[in-house]
């Protein structure tokens, strides 16, 4: 035993022996590997990954301004908006030696229309949004006239081969709600056509007109000759640290705004999930592997009792484990890779990261899912052979026989703390509202999941016991199980602690999206007071809304800017926080009769420009304002700002955390533009104004139809949070069954033991019934207890209300699924395990 040869035979023989002991410890190792790997490609995928150009394809260099606001010491938060170039960047960017020329891109939506008179109907069924580019920019794409001539007057477009326009045609193109005729007078063709949208292309000039932003450069494609583009890319790095240039597949970073949102978005999901997963596959490999430990106590007593050392049963544990955990970690790898694209493929369906987003595959992931999953097991493995490690000799054969005993004090005032910590935390919302109050109240949730583990076997033998005398007198089947339920609650709370745990878990992670969503749509809907709600496909002008106000029946218009602001905070150490919080911008003289933002402080009336700002309550609270305080951050495009707090008003969920005038909000949009307008009509001519604004070609629905501010958002959140809960439930379904037949088959001396003396085979079984009915109901108990004080403080932080909005065929799918798990695997243990006859059984375990 002391030497590293007869260690390595002890192992070897272990292994040989006890394989049904090892395949749980493998199982759960295996799924925790493929987890981190296929996590760990989403992580490499927000650094490397990306979308591969398209109008940009033809061009050597591609130069844009930064799409983050940079946060120290974390990651970057990605801009909404279009960050616009400096005025003379084109100019100096061309002086550099090696740059043949620059050309300028700017981007307009333009709306194409059968008919400038079509009925609302028809153009919310077929508009269709085109980009409008200057004519020069087609040599970035490579596009060459097929047919006609360059356009140069104001209304002359050239459209793309397949557009379904020929050279002649009239087409009607509308900017914010503002009709134009266009004489088609060329078509072009690439080599290889952009797919990610229709494309025109104007004169300069008219662009110009048509650009809210005057025609400001939002990239440039920079053409070399003699030098390699990645020199000039640095070149242009160097000469002006405030520009990004990219080339190859990386030009795709500035063509398309959502290729640096989905990088932020694909770490930061990635990282958390690893770490959760993490977290989950300790907690599940320490389970498992201490259900194998108590199953070789008598190897460990007889080894402590011919003299092997503490240290010596830690080494053999530990050598055991990681024997198992390399050649299941390996395995894990390559499910682990076709989970990464399971994953994109989810990601896309819910609109978190645009369908062509490409992830980026290396050997990174395996290496650390190795180093971190063996790592885990070796510190599972560690905890779990620590008892029977320092167990005395003697002390250790007896518990071979009998079973550990209890828990200690100390572990129960331990657990007892934490859930009084979990508890309190809980309440929290009672003394601050808001998110920051139901984020502090769904993390209590991890307190109480932990306390839940610390007290398990505790809170089982009482919950058995407390069961035990009603199971009793209700057969001889009822009999047995209750009593060994009472005299193994160890084994059964390792069967039933990750069912809990999942159930807990599941409800609060479907439970708080659903809180916050529910009241946010109630926000949304109480604050619209407008009669109707008028939008285009690509968003209204200021002209188009001076329209609708002039229109026959309507008494007030007020346009609706939406985008997003990064503000800057303090935490509790002066560390400098940024957070994004969607930005209104409204016309806060012309909102009396159409929103009702319930303003507690202050006034809408004094927004005037960026230097002034409303505040939600929730965000007033999270960043220590008050009326007069400063706002600092950046708006949408990166544009800096410093705001002083006019109005606290009540309904954030529903409309942003943020509100200012509708024209500073707009200047820092990509398209200049409002979302919607929200329209109060005369009483009595709601249909006439309806059928007006729709004969104009203009989307029309009723106020009350109003979605919460930053729902989209939301809706991505919630799709993430789904993703991750059916990827973690899936982990603590396999383990819940992977532990249930482990423990199950540990148990075939003792089922064979009872049939041989007297037990019918059926009666076995009606035992076996009763403890997974047992382990199912205990176990969902146990969950349902754990998610209550999160879901009522998540509840009470956000709505005022105790009782939670919660999905109910959700919750109540989450809790009998995992409970059904429960019947499952011991009907498949006992199954397996009573295969065997009993006397052959009883005579192998001699």
């Amino acid at each position: 035993m002391s030497g590293s040869l007869g260690l390595g035979r002890l192992v070897g023989a272990d292994l040989r022996h006890h394989r049904g002991s090892f395949v749980g410890v493998a199982v759960a190792v295996f799924v925790a590997s493929a987890l981190v790997t296929g996590l760990g490609v989403l992580v490499e995928s927000g650094m490397r990954g990306g979308l591969a150009p398209e109008r940009y394809a033809a061009v050597d260099v591609v130069v844009g301004a930064p799409q983050q606001v940079d946060v120290p010491e974390d990651l970057p938060v990605p801009l909404r908006e279009r960050a616009p170039l400096p005025a003379d960047a084109a100019r100096d960017i061309a002086a550099l030696p090696g740059v043949e020329r620059v050309v300028a891109d700017v981007t307009v939506p333009l709306v194409v229309r059968a008919d400038a008179q079509a009925d609302v109907q028809a153009d919310a069924d077929g508009a269709a949004v085109v980009e409008a580019h200057p004519w020069p920019t087609t040599a970035l794409t490579g596009f060459e006239l097929r047919e006609g001539q360059e356009p140069t007057g104001a209304h002359e477009v050239v459209v793309t081969v397949g557009s379904g326009h020929a050279v002649g045609d009239t087409v009607v193109l509308a900017h914010g709600g503002v009709p134009s005729e266009y004489r088609v007078v060329g078509e072009v063709a690439a080599p290889v056509a952009p797919e990610r949208g229709a494309h025109v292309f104007l004169s300069e000039r008219r662009i110009d007109e048509l650009d809210p932003h005057q025609g400001a450069v939002q990239a440039l494609g920079v053409f070399v000759s003699g030098t390699d583009p990645e020199q000039t890319a640095d070149a242009i790095r160097e000469t002006f640290p405030g520009l990004i240039a990219r080339t190859g597949d990386a030009r795709g970073d500035v063509e398309f705004l959502d290729s640096g949102a989905a990088r932020s978005t694909l770490v930061a999901i990635g990282s958390a999930f690893v770490g959760t997963c993490i977290l989950v596959a300790m907690f599940i490999v320490a389970g498992t592997l201490s259900l194998s430990v108590q199953s070789r106590r008598r190897d460990y007593a007889l080894l402590r009792a011919v003299g092997a050392s503490p240290s010596q049963v830690h080494a053999l544990v530990a050598r055991e484990v990681l024997w198992v955990s390399t050649v299941a970690v390996l395995l894990g790898i390559v499910p682990g890779y076709l989970l990464s694209t399971v994953l994109q493929s989810a990601f896309v369906a819910g609109g978190v990261i645009p369908g062509d987003f490409a992830l980026a595959f290396s050997p990174l992931p395996a290496v650390g899912a190795v180093l971190l999953v063996l790592a885990s097991a070796w510190g599972a493995a560690r905890i779990a052979a620590a008892r029977v490690a320092k167990l005395d000799p003697v002390e250790a054969l007896r518990e071979s026989a009998t079973g550990a005993p209890a828990i200690g004090l100390p572990r129960i005032i331990t657990g007892i703390v934490l859930a009084a910590a979990g508890i309190s935390v809980s309440t929290v919302p009672l003394v601050v509202r808001g998110q920051i109050a139901a984020g502090a109240a769904a993390g209590a949730a991890m307190l109480l999941i932990i306390a839940l583990a610390v007290l398990g076997p505790w809170l089982v033998s009482l919950s058995v016991r407390l069961i035990g005398t009603v199971l009793r007198r209700l057969s001889s089947a009822g009999f047995l199980a209750s009593a060994n339920a009472t005299a193994n609650s160890r084994r059964l709370a390792s069967a039933i602690l990750p069912i809990a745990l999942g159930i807990g878990l599941g409800l609060v992670q479907i439970g708080a999206p659903s809180i916050i969503a529910a009241e946010a749509a109630t926000q949304a809907s109480a604050g619209v007071t407008a009669d109707l709600r008028v939008t285009a496909p690509a968003g209204l002008s200021p002209d188009m809304i001076d329209t609708i106000r002039e229109t026959p029946g309507v008494t007030e218009a007020s346009g609706v800017a939406l985008s997003a602001a990064v503000v800057d905070s303090f935490d509790f150490e002066g560390k400098l926080e940024r957070d994004e919080h969607v930005l209104q911008g409204i016309d806060p003289k012309n909102i009396a009769d159409s929103l009702d933002l319930q303003v507690r402080e202050g006034t809408l009336a004094e927004l005037d420009g960026t230097a002034t700002v409303a505040v939600s309550t929730d965000a007033a609270q999270a960043l220590g304002l008050d009326i007069g305080g400063t706002v600092v951050g950046h708006l949408g495009d990166g544009s800096p700002f410093e705001a002083t707090v006019v109005a606290v008003y009540e309904r954030g969920l529903g409309f942003g955390d943020l509100t200012m005038a509708a024209d500073a909000v707009r200047a820092h949009t990509t398209t200049g533009l409002d979302a919607f307008a929200l329209v109060a009509v005369d009483e009595g001519v709601t249909d006439e104004v309806r059928a007006a604004l729709g004969a104009s070609g203009l989307l029309v629905s009723d106020g009350s139809g109003q979605a919460a501010a930053g729902a989209g958002a939301q809706s991505q959140q919630g799709w993430v949070n789904l993703i991750a809960l059916l990827v973690i439930l899936g982990y603590i379904a396999i383990a819940v069954v992977n532990t249930l037949v482990m423990a199950t088959g540990e148990r075939s001396r003792e089922l064979a033991l009872l049939q041989l003396i007297g037990s019918s085979r059926g009666q076995v079984r009606a035992m076996m019934r009763i403890e997974a009915v047992l382990v199912a109901v205990i176990g969902m108990v146990f969950g349902v207890v754990v998610a209550i004080p999160p879901l009522i403080g998540v509840s009470m932080g956000i709505s005022g209300q105790p009782l939670p909005v919660l999905p109910v065929l959700g919750s109540l799918a989450i809790i009998g699924a995992m409970g059904a798990l429960a019947l499952v695997a011991m009907w498949i243990g006992t199954a397996a395990t009573m295969r065997t006859r009993p006397i052959d059984e009883i005579g192998s375990r001699q």
